[in-house]
């Protein structure tokens, strides 16, 4: 009862601050009003604001300025010893701060360390912090361009990148995190410059880790980047104490995915668009909880009917009913936190939340990217309806050639490439057996879900694998990387190409695309897609381990 009081609660609060966040949020992006920060901002490194940047622009200025922000940050985790409030901690090896800047710039946050035991204070907040900001405000960015792109006409140029990043930092990000953070902190999660040296029952003294991790909490899930402050990342008491803190956590974790369908149908001058693709999500990811809380509070696995409960792996303050609703969350956008061990999930839950990130994590999807990713699905499901009657194929007013097919399919196949040639190239090393945690259909599932997690720019783990060798630092953290901006770069071309068309007049012939019948087909188009690019890895993982 306890679980679906807090489904409902969630439900609730997404339902109220989904128009008045949505509609905000377009007014960010439409207004032709500078704040007096930006202004400085802007006037402090030289950008235009009220310049336009071409497809080719945008693209570029996304592509360097994280390019520059990895280096950055290599140069912020290695060099840590050297900065204040470093606690006393060595700077990071090469290919580990390699991995690690490549995955917060990414917005992807796989950590193949220890937090509390690896970073200092500064690192964490001037280094990972504030690539938690920037990273959600680069995908929120590209989400909005190509949304001007349906919605200009005969028109070269989508915005300007420098701006939509700023707006999207200052209006959007930084207010929402401080009020998460407080939020937070009124449930107990810790805010301090210090640690603790507290007396234990036994009557020695033992040190609690403290330091800002309610601010970053905030923002690591409102930003859908998931980078944990300690090792155990929300499972542990101090970042996520009671079922209280859990709720406001996933309430961040998809707040922005799910308001920006409403700012989508805003600016395209068509809500009821944005409440097609809203239903897409919610068919999608309701499907997923309702599989993921039947696997592990009905203890569907031979291990959890044995010991009486799935209660491996999961915290025993929060129970099957919250972890599942996390879990499902944070797999279905690009989050990647974690309350619960998932390499501990039965087979079917563990299996789930897989095929939650190969679906393209467009349920609701990341900051922005679940907003593209299921747009390039959307005309993905019009080029297939075309074929089929013979119809030049239109989606909200814009013809589907053979040039933004090229955008989408090249979209459509780097993900799984980058999943499955990583996948394969890691399993057929020898030393990859020592490095998984378990023999067999599980150890493959360990390896295809570290690898689906970095391509997908998710970040959670199955944690029974040890990913700290050179190989799998440059392996995934080359995932990360080329499965950010490849898709990033392709989806600003498309938004381009479809910014120089004009306007096709709708006709009865028409396919509309803001009603159940064009949902249900794109449901049926992402679900055909996923199941024919992965189901034979997922049956060698999961699946094999489920009928085991």
């Amino acid at each position: 009862m306890g679980g679906l009081l807090s489904i409902a609660v969630l439900l609730t609060l997404l339902a109220v601050l989904y128009v008045p966040l949505g509609d905000y949020m377009a007014r960010v992006y439409t207004s032709s009003r500078h704040l007096r920060v930006e202004r400085l901002v802007y006037r402090f490194t030289g950008v235009s604001p009220d310049a336009e940047q071409s497809p080719r622009s945008y693209a570029i200025s996304v592509v360097g300025f994280s390019l520059v922000s990895v280096a950055v940050l290599m140069a912020i985790l290695m060099g840590q010893a050297h900065l204040p409030m470093s606690r006393d901690m060595d700077g990071m090896p090469f290919w580990m701060s390699f991995n690690t800047a490549i995955s917060f710039v990414a917005n992807t946050n796989w950590q193949s360390y220890g937090g509390e035991s690896t970073l200092g204070f500064t690192a964490q907040m001037a280094g990972l912090a504030v690539q938690n900001f920037l990273s959600a405000a680069i995908g929120i960015a590209v989400a909005v361009a190509l949304v001007r792109g349906f919605a200009r006409v005969r028109h070269g140029s989508l915005g300007n990148f420098w701006v939509d990043l700023t707006r999207g930092t200052v209006r959007i990000l930084l207010p929402i995190a401080f009020l998460g953070a407080v939020a937070l902190m009124v449930g107990g999660v810790v805010q301090t410059f210090t640690d603790t040296t507290a007396t234990t029952l036994m009557g020695d003294p033992q040190v609690l880790t403290g330091g800002p991790v309610a601010s970053q909490e905030s923002i690591k899930l409102l930003g859908n980047n998931g980078g944990g402050f300690f090792n155990a990342n929300s499972a542990h008491p101090l970042e996520n104490p009671s079922a209280y803190t859990n709720l406001v956590e996933i309430l961040l974790i998809l707040l922005i995915p799910v308001c920006l369908t409403r700012t989508l149908g805003t600016m395209l001058g068509s809500r009821r668009q944005g409440l097609a693709i809203l239903g897409t999500m919610a068919f999608l990811w309701a499907f997923s909880l309702a599989v993921t809380t039947w696997a592990e509070v009905g203890a569907h696995a031979p291990s959890a009917q044995a010991a009486g409960a799935a209660m491996e792996g999961k915290e025993t303050r929060l129970g099957e009913w919250a972890t599942s609703l996390f879990a499902v969350a944070t797999t279905g956008t690009s989050t990647g936190a974690v309350n619960a061990s998932h390499d501990s999930m039965t087979p079917v839950g563990g299996g789930m939340v897989l095929v939650n990130m190969m679906l393209g994590e467009i349920v609701p999807g990341g900051v922005g990217a679940g907003i593209y990713g299921i747009v390039i699905m959307a005309v993905l499901t019009v080029f297939v309806c075309g074929l089929m009657v013979g119809r030049t194929p239109e989606l909200l007013g814009k013809k589907i050639g053979a040039r933004e097919m090229r955008f989408v399919a090249l979209y459509v196949l780097t993900t799984p490439t980058l999943v499955l040639a990583g996948t394969g190239l890691a399993i057929s090393r020898d030393s990859t057996a020592d490095a998984m945690g378990n023999p067999g259909g599980h150890g493959f599932s360990e390896v295809l879900y570290a690898y689906t997690s970095a391509a997908n720019n998710n970040g959670s783990a199955f944690g029974g694998i040890t990913v700290t060798s050179d190989f799998f630092q440059v392996t995934l953290g080359l995932a990360m990387l080329l499965g950010r901006l490849v898709p990033i770069v392709l989806v600003l071309l498309l938004a381009g190409s479809l910014a120089r068309q004009g306007k096709v007049p709708a006709t009865a012939g028409t396919l509309p695309t803001h009603r159940p019948l064009f949902v249900g087909m794109l449901v049926g188009v992402i679900v055909i897609m996923t199941a024919l690019t992965y189901f034979p890895a997922l049956a060698l993982g999961p699946i094999a381990e489920a009928l085991a």
